[in-house]
């Protein structure tokens, strides 16, 4: 619903609400989500843009979002330093583009001088640099870019290198070169013969609402869909051989019903509206236009388009299923809980590992006074040996002294030995324990919840932990869950990724060779990765493999994580551990930057295809 339309009715916002103001403060508020907030027409305002390739959007709100002080991204410190303090000078708009630019102008002071400063009895000058902000909100592509004046890239959101885009790489120093022009037709010079040219040679069967996203330029879904009730006044979908059949003039009422839908581009006359089911509530759409296709919703209108996308994102999120969400907030407290109680008992086991090195002291003591019983006088309450004071039992013989320390010290021993032991289970049930529930925090349908939450049960159950009237009862389980599915590269590339223990345990000792690449974030928690194919072993796909790993990991909101590589049969079980707990050895690390394989080029096959992976 970020179509053509509503970008044009967000710029005319910007630039009627924006322009002219002074950006104040710039926050980071989500991993690909920048806020810029400005001070315009004696009014605080933020813009915020999300460019998460899943669901990308802007809007200016007079609420002022929290920034996530976790995440620092080279693009925020840059626009800080650029951006800050600055003045949103104008804003454009590309013809027929999902794009939005704006420009920003900031006086520099040479050499952190003041304007009130002289430099030889003359003032000093500041100088003004111009750099350029721009949105892309084009589906999974959807980026934000910084420029200087002259086109260079300073950085981007989601950078592109040219193994992800040969045709148009993202990164800081390249030149930005806007999206290439799709070979269509500009929808307000859409007339009868461009109509005619259109059907021409079409199958009869072909949708027309499909024709015309294919034909003419920024035209998405909504908006051919309701070209096509203007023009035949239903929301029936319309095949192009049935086109003719609503009358002689029907190509010419379609290409106007065209025009009329972009006719707020040139007018700027724009009529924001929110769609929602009459009984339930439920948000269906958005729009800058009314939509008289969706005429049987309710529809709520608004004087800013700002205000219509909130609208239905604060209706999608109070409306969508939350019971997944739920059971995922559940399960990670629970889990949380039995972290804390383990970080309380490690820290026990720790304050006793300090208390037994005093143990050594009572033997040191021992052997002092053995070495020594001839300076021992009878009824001697202390003993001075190499600056240090050993008490004596002046009732006691230097003799029976001795054997007291030696006692106690034997004692100690038998209390603490079992220590480093216990320390050490303790710290590898921590680590398993930090590894479940990074996966609970990502996982994102009810299916990841209930696999997450029957490998707790398992934990619980294989520890006592769980509820008393369960312990020792055998849990009901669901089907075994479908085999891991690769995500697909090219030149046939694949990699395997882990989304819970056992899903660890299947990719890495199951359907890994032993020559497979294995990949995992150094030092935190998070996805075993494999990476088995043709080409596994250029440069380029073991850093793209590395960014998934990366991305899967608890270090997911860093800007540059270490990833350790080594080949699949140098990766062991650690006996006893959790599922999904493995040592290595002989490993490469590699730095990079986390990305989803999606952005890195991987693609999970069609969801339909829902078999078994066979190992090859």
């Amino acid at each position: 619903m970020f179509d053509l339309l509503t970008l044009a009715a967000l710029h005319d916002e910007i630039s009627n609400r924006l322009v002219g103001g002074r950006v104040q403060r710039v926050l980071q508020v989500g991993p690909a989500a920048i806020g810029l907030e400005v001070y315009a027409r004696h009014e605080r305002l933020t813009l915020v843009v999300d460019v998460e390739r899943q669901d990308p959007w802007v809007s200016i709100s007079r609420e002022h979002p929290t920034a996530d002080p976790s995440i620092v991204t080279p693009l925020l410190l840059l626009l800080r330093k650029y951006a800050r303090g600055g003045v949103i000078t104008a804003t454009r708009q590309p013809a027929w583009e999902r794009i939005i630019q704006l420009e920003i102008s900031k006086r520099f002071w040479p050499d952190k001088l003041e304007d009130e400063d002289v430099v030889d009895d003359l003032p000093v000058e500041p100088e003004t640099t111009v750099v350029h902000l721009i949105f892309e909100l084009m589906g999974r592509r959807s980026n934000a870019i910084l420029t200087r004046q002259d086109g260079r890239i300073l950085d981007v959101a989601r950078r592109v290198t040219p193994s992800m885009s040969r045709a148009r790489p993202l990164l800081p120093g390249r030149q930005y070169e806007a999206p290439p022009a799709q070979a269509k037709a500009h929808p307000d010079t859409f007339g009868p013969g461009s109509c005619a040219s259109m059907l021409a040679g079409v199958s009869p069967d072909t949708p027309v609402a499909n024709l015309l996203i294919q034909a003419l330029a920024g035209f998405s879904p909504q908006m051919a869909a309701e070209a096509v009730y203007r023009t035949i006044g239903s929301d029936v979908p319309l095949l192009s051989g049935e086109l003719l059949a609503h009358g002689p003039d029907a190509a010419e009422r379609l290409s106007q019903a065209v025009r009329d839908v972009v006719f707020g581009i040139a007018s700027h006359e724009w009529q924001p509206s929110v769609y929602t089911e009459p009984v339930s509530g439920e948000p269906k759409a958005f729009s800058a236009i009314p939509l008289g296709h969706l005429s049987r919703l309710e529809r709520e209108q608004f004087e800013w388009m700002s205000q219509a996308i909130e609208r239905y994102r604060g209706l999608s999120q109070s409306s969508a299923p939350v019971r997944h969400a739920q059971r995922r907030e559940h399960l990670l407290a629970e889990i949380n809980q039995a972290r804390d109680r383990l970080r309380a008992r490690l820290h026990s086991l720790e304050e006793q590992a300090q208390r037994a090195k005093e143990t050594e002291s009572w033997r040191e003591a021992g052997e002092a006074i053995y070495a020594n019983l001839y300076r021992i006088n009878p009824g001697q309450s202390e003993l001075e040996v190499d600056g240090q004071t050993i008490a004596l039992d002046p009732t006691l013989s230097p003799s029976a002294n001795a054997q007291h320390y030696f006692e106690r010290y034997r004692k100690g021993q038998a209390a603490t030995g079992h220590l480093p032991g216990l320390e050490e289970a303790a710290r590898a049930e921590l680590d398993y324990l930090d590894q479940l529930a990074t996966f609970t925090g990502f996982s994102q349908g009810i299916d990841e919840v209930e696999q997450l939450r029957q490998e707790w049960e398992s934990y619980q159950h294989a520890h006592g932990s769980g509820r008393q009237s369960d312990r020792g009862k055998p849990r009901n389980r669901a089907g075994a869950p479908a085999r891991t599915r690769p995500y697909r590269g090219p030149s046939g590339t694949l990699i395997y990724v882990g989304h819970n223990g056992r899903q660890n345990d299947e990719v890495t000792f199951d359907i890994a060779g032993q020559d497979d690449l294995w990949l995992h974030a150094r030092g935190v928690p998070g996805a075993h990765v494999i990476l088995r194919g043709a080409d596994r072993d250029a440069e380029d796909v073991v850093e793209r493999a590395a960014a998934v790993a990366a991305y899967f990991s608890s270090a997911r909101s860093s800007t540059s994580v270490e990833v350790d590589v080594t080949e699949r049969r140098h990766v062991r079980k650690i006996k006893g551990a959790g599922p999904g707990m493995v040592t290595y050895r002989q490993e490469q690390t590699l730095s990079v930057h986390p990305a989803s394989p999606e952005e890195v080029g991987f693609e999970l096959p069609d969801a339909s295809r829902r078999g078994r992976t066979q190992r090859s």
